[in-house]
């Protein structure tokens, strides 16, 4: 009789050892059953190290009970061999404690317990041929089903053990499920010998048996092909038909073993789904029909599904020609139209179907499942594997490997989808064995998923453990997912011919011509220094640089984008990131074949500061920055700096890198790319360009001024100095050859004596000066004050009072006119503040401009044209001063706030455009003119911009050189051979504006 006290100790060690009904498990372990055994540590032991001791105990039981009644001897070897043998009772105890069903199979088979006694070399990885050994004795359904079960007993028994990884226990599971078709196909043919003699038939396996990484319960997935039988038929029209019929009969028998449920159960469905028109197609057909059907009719997802296909059964001949004939069709369809947005529809098909109750528990079909990482794996291995047979394996972790050798996923990449889709596999796995049902879900209860987080060995609190190991792997397959299966540049190298794939001389020479590179000699040369050797830099040239030529030239100069790209490629040769980002980032190896191939300005920068390249694959990373944030990244440079001049040459790598910024923004968003459109308004453009190199500009001059002086005074100058932007700085308009118009103003701080104060201003001018005109290969940064009062005979710098006195006694009417764009931009915010408040009064007069006033400015423009143009320059052509040029529209604008910017508010703005749209508003010119002097005005300053960007120096008039002219006509969104257009638009666009100024300008009221 057990005591109380021991029942509680008993109760104890049970719930120590993993168990959780500790009264119903102490029952058992008292039971008659287990009476020899039950007091033995080791057996507590081993129940604890399983998945589930309360299932395992109960499954032990039943199994000693099934044992014969009339053989005690029998009971007595399994208990002693238990106990005595370690592998058996790890083996024996772990399948109970994970497997209700094989609990059941083994209570039903008392004696295949025996199976797992022997460890022998070739129980460790058996193949087909042990499979088929183990099944030699089933002639009908019902005894295949026991020798399947055991077969899947010793096999259930390596993987819960560790004995195998998740990789070769589903490499054995489809293993046996070979054996297991080939048994069903001998008891189907020896059921109907007359039909097995008319026809040879080969079974095709597809899907995960055909990959050789099968789960416990799996549909098996075939497809059949049959041939008359040789000399079984005459020769006549009949026989072909015959044959068909009789190999349909014997294919529909063999599915039926497999499939039907008798006493024993089933074994799995055989689904024959994916052949031909699927359900609708015949069982059955001959390799002539498969091929007829694969050439004119097959979707895209068949020859996904074809990757795996596999003949397992039936005549092997046969079966290696199906395979041969039709891989060929499979490597070719990558090149189908829309393949990859195909391939990528039916993957989010396949999510949307997917029930909302239980997509956060679908393990194989939700998102950051195992389809995610095998879909991703079968779209690189098409598209990439048409010129690489090294990546044509059935099996997805094969594949993943052979992917990132070849150089087409990052090592680490890959390594982390491996990683994650074994566990994901091992949980599928796991969560099948439990009662041997196809299911993908995860468990809701709590002693489900206990079981299974104990099942991976997870121990301490599986649950929780379970769940955090789930989701973080999960969220690698999904992040890697949509980066590998999204990938921009995938859909780019499906879409070349196969012979484009791979860079051989001859073909690259021909297809460098066909692209339109000028030196196809040169290009050869660039590649192959590009992508000659073994390295696996080498390799993920030759994945990148067929797509990229197409994108070269794509462009008005395809030999500048390749040897830009080589040189890019030379210095950061060594840098890990480089390649990994082109193959793998979002647009960035399309962004940067735009940005190389565009003229010569932005690649320049890049040869600069060559690790700019990362911004291309930022989807934020061309955006511009903001002035306080490129001021503080300035500022905070210079505290660090040693000298003056070492800061400065801080300042200019930021500017530098921000340059770059800009105009590789600038130019994708004029061009496009695959993946983001060229944007539908130039404007948006032109006042993006403006706002970033004038933001960059004031935060330059401002890292400058601290530079200075910190050097010379430390943390205070004896005088407040401010830097006043004009022109086209101060109306946020700059274009990347623009100088910084500047007013400099100072006073003294309180206590300080005018004329140290004075001295202190100047020095810090000319100082600031020396150090922007330091010689530098980057685009120059001139600081220009001849906007100062008395011009180029004036003093660089002058006190607040100083230009009170001026302006209140000596100033002219284009003084005004020039301090309408005054705005401060760097040093002292209060002074700023202050001389923006003594100038409003200059630039916005009460009740206007009188006649005079009116009058001289006019023939101010009028002088200007006369003595500025260029001599020879085409009046008409000319972006600046030319008809209806900026000049023009700037000049029309700038005297509507003269004249009306007292009354009207909207006009006191430095912008020529917000000016522009301020006048419309306040009906002081209509809608139509005011969009076509916008319109001229935005070509204008795109056209000056195109011209620095494309020739790396500025100019106001349309290139002469062939080539640059195609590189600005690229930039305006003109396309090849167009450029005749793009000059008769611009002179008509002008023109019109130039009427629309000469009413408003010249025909304006005094």
């Amino acid at each position: 009789m057990t005591t109380p006290g021991r029942r509680s100790s008993t109760f104890t060690r049970l719930l120590r050892h993993g168990f959780t009904d500790a009264s119903t498990s102490a029952r058992l372990l008292d039971s008659p059953a287990l009476a020899p055994v039950h007091t033995d540590p080791v057996l507590l032991d081993a129940l604890g190290a399983t998945a589930d001791p309360d299932l395992a105990l109960l499954g032990l039981v039943r199994l000693v009970e099934a044992q014969p009644a009339d053989d005690p001897a029998e009971r007595q070897s399994l208990l002693d061999t238990l106990l005595a043998a370690k592998p058996l009772r790890d083996r024996l105890l772990g399948v109970l404690g994970a497997s209700e069903a094989l609990g059941d199979h083994l209570a039903r088979h008392p004696r295949d317990w025996q199976a797992l006694v022997t460890y022998e070399a070739a129980d460790l990885h058996p193949g087909v041929e042990e499979f088929e050994q183990g099944l030699a004795d089933a002639t009908d359904p019902v005894s295949l089903r026991v020798a399947y079960r055991r077969c899947l007993l010793s096999i259930a028994a390596r993987d819960v053990c560790g004995t195998t990884d998740v990789a070769e226990t589903a490499a054995e599971l489809a293993d046996l499920a070979t054996a297991t078709l080939r048994a069903a196909l001998a008891i189907a043919r020896a059921a109907a010998p007359e039909d097995a003699a008319l026809c040879s038939l080969a079974v095709i396996a597809m899907g995960k048996c055909g990959g050789h990484e099968l789960n416990y319960v799996s549909d098996v997935d075939v497809i059949f092909v049959a041939e008359p039988a040789d000399g079984a038929f005459g020769g006549d029209g009949a026989d072909e038909t015959k044959a068909m019929q009789a190999a349909t009969r014997l294919a529909s028998h063999m599915m039926r073993i497999c499939s039907e449920t008798n006493v024993e159960g089933t074994i799995w469905p055989v689904d024959a789904n994916l052949r031909p028109e699927g359900r609708n197609g015949p069982l059955v057909r001959t390799l002539s029909s498969h091929l007829a059907y694969y050439q004119r009719w097959a979707k895209t997802w068949e020859f996904q599904a074809l990757l795996k296909a596999r003949p397992v059964a039936g005549d092997p001949e046969l079966g290696e020609e199906y395979v041969a004939t039709l891989a060929p069709l499979v490597w070719q369809a990558a090149e189908r139209d829309n393949f990859v947005p195909d391939v990528q529809k039916m993957r989010r098909r396949v999510v949307e179907g997917i029930p909302a109750t239980e997509i956060e528990r679908e393990l194989k079909l939700g998102p950051g499942g195992l389809r995610d990482v095998e879909f991703a794996v079968q779209m690189l291995q098409l598209v990439h594997g048409r010129a690489d047979a090294t990546l044509r394996s059935g099996s997805t972790l094969e594949a993943l490997k052979a992917l990132a050798e070849g150089g087409y996923v990052g090592r680490a990449d890959a390594a982390q989808l491996d990683d994650a889709y074994r566990f994901l596999r091992a949980m599928e796995h796991r969560i099948q064995l439990y009662r041997l049902r196809r299911t993908h879900l995860v468990p809701e209860d709590e002693p489900g998923l206990r079981r299974l987080g104990r099942s991976l060995g997870l121990r301490t609190d599986p649950v929780a453990e379970l769940n955090r190991a789930w989701k973080r792997h999960a969220s690698v397959v999904r992040r890697l997912h949509e980066k590998l299966f999204y990938r921009p540049l995938l859909d780019a190298v499906a879409q070349l011919a196969p012979g484009e794939t791979r860079l051989s001389a001859d073909a690259a020479r021909e297809r460098l011509v066909a692209l339109g590179y000028a030196d196809p000699a040169a290009a050869l040369r660039h590649l192959e220094a590009l992508a000659s050797g073994v390295t696996r830099k080498a390799a993920i040239q030759r994945t990148l640089l067929p797509v990229l030529l197409g994108w070269f030239a794509d462009s008005a100069d395809p030999d500048a984008g390749l040897l830009g790209f080589r040189k890019v490629s030379d210095a950061l040769g060594k840098t890990p990131w480089y390649l990994r980002l082109l193959r793998d980032e979002g647009a960035a190896a399309e962004n940067l074949a735009r940005v190389l191939s565009a003229g010569r300005l932005a690649p320049d920068l890049l040869l600069r500061a060559p690790e700019a390249v990362a911004l291309l694959g930022d989807p934020r990373g061309l955006e511009p920055r903001d002035r306080d944030h490129l001021e503080q990244e300035i500022l905070a440079a210079v505290r660090r700096s040693d000298g003056a001049e070492h800061a400065v040459a801080v300042a200019r790598g930021v500017r530098r890198r921000e340059l770059f910024r800009t105009a590789a923004g600038d130019l994708i968003g004029s061009y496009g790319t695959e993946e983001s459109p060229a944007e539908a308004d130039p404007g948006a453009l032109v006042d993006r360009v403006g706002n970033a190199i004038s933001d960059l500009t004031a935060a330059t001059l401002a890292g400058t001024l601290r530079a200075v002086v910190r050097a010379g005074w430390g943390d205070e100058l004896p005088t407040r100095f401010a830097v006043i932007g004009m022109g086209r700085f101060g109306g946020h308009e700059l274009g990347y050859g623009s100088d910084a118009d500047v007013l400099l103003v100072h006073e003294p701080r309180e206590g300080v004596d005018e004329q140290e104060a004075s001295r202190a201003a100047n020095h810090v001018v000319a100082e600031m000066r020396r150090l922007l005109q330091l010689p530098t290969a980057d685009p120059p940064l001139l600081i220009d004050a001849d906007l100062r009062p008395e011009g180029k005979s004036g003093p660089l710098v002058r006190t607040l009072g100083s230009y009170a006195a001026y302006y209140r006694r000596w100033s002219h009417v284009w003084e005004s006119q020039a301090l309408l764009r005054a705005e401060p931009v760097a040093g002292d915010a209060d002074l700023g503040r202050r001389f923006v408040e003594l100038i409003d009064p200059l630039r916005y007069p009460a009740e206007g401009l009188g006649d005079d006033a009116v009058r001289e400015i006019r023939r101010l423009k009028a002088r200007m044209e006369a003595e500025r143009m260029p001599r020879g320059a085409d009046p008409t052509l000319h972006a600046k001063l030319g008809r209806g040029g900026l000049s023009d529209v700037e000049w029309a604008v700038q005297l509507l706030q003269l004249q009306q910017g007292w009354a009207e508010p909207g006009l006191r703005t430095t912008r020529t455009r917000e000016a522009l749209a301020a006048a419309c508003a306040a009906e002081l010119l209509s809608t139509e003119d005011a969009s076509v002097l916008d319109e001229a005005w935005v070509l204008a300053t795109r056209v000056r911009n195109a011209v620095m960007l494309v020739r790396g120096r500025a100019g106001d008039t349309f290139p002469s050189d062939g080539r640059e002219l195609a590189a600005v006509g690229r930039y305006l969104g003109y396309e090849p051979g167009t450029v005749g257009e793009m000059i008769d638009d611009y002179r008509r666009i002008t023109r019109r504006a130039r009427a629309v100024v000469e009413e408003l300008f010249y025909g304006a009221a005094g």
